[in-house]
């Protein structure tokens, strides 16, 4: 079984293409989500979100019965040092997404990890779901 994606958008997306992008403009930074890998094995499922200069408390990882759900929320300033502020931006980013798991997923067991901007989930599965073994029924 394959994990889903779970779509909140509000703006359709013919809007987004006929006002934005025609016109040149970037989308909300609201709107952006990060490119995800999702990958199966018969042990595991590995799902892989590129966040590149983040770090570790500004992720969010909650699981509501079978629902998985990533944010995160980060504020970084990048000022001179001059009081006058010649030049002085602010960057906020945030982003949430969710997927439903299968009931395959051991979700007690679900480790997570953060390295070079690459947050990692590695979601393994239940021993009941694992490939069994060939048995041979002896016939009486």
């Amino acid at each position: 079984m394959n994990l889903v994606k779970r779509n909140y958008r509000i703006t359709p997306s013919f809007f987004d293409q006929l006002i934005y992008n025609e016109l040149g403009r970037q989308k909300d930074s609201m709107e952006k989500q990060p490119a995800t890998n999702i990958s199966e094995s018969e042990t595991q499922f590995l799902l892989e979100i590129a966040v590149p200069g983040k770090s570790k408390s500004d992720f969010k990882i909650e699981i509501n019965k079978e629902i998985l759900t990533i944010g995160l929320e980060s504020e970084n300033e990048i000022a001179e040092n001059d009081p006058l502020y010649y030049k002085k931006e602010f960057d906020y980013s945030s982003f949430q997404r969710s997927f439903t798991l299968p009931d395959s997923v051991a979700v007690d067991q679900i480790d997570a990890r953060y390295t070079d901007g690459v947050l990692k989930l590695v979601l393994p599965k239940k021993k009941e779901s694992l490939p069994q073994p060939k048995k041979w029924i002896k016939v009486k």
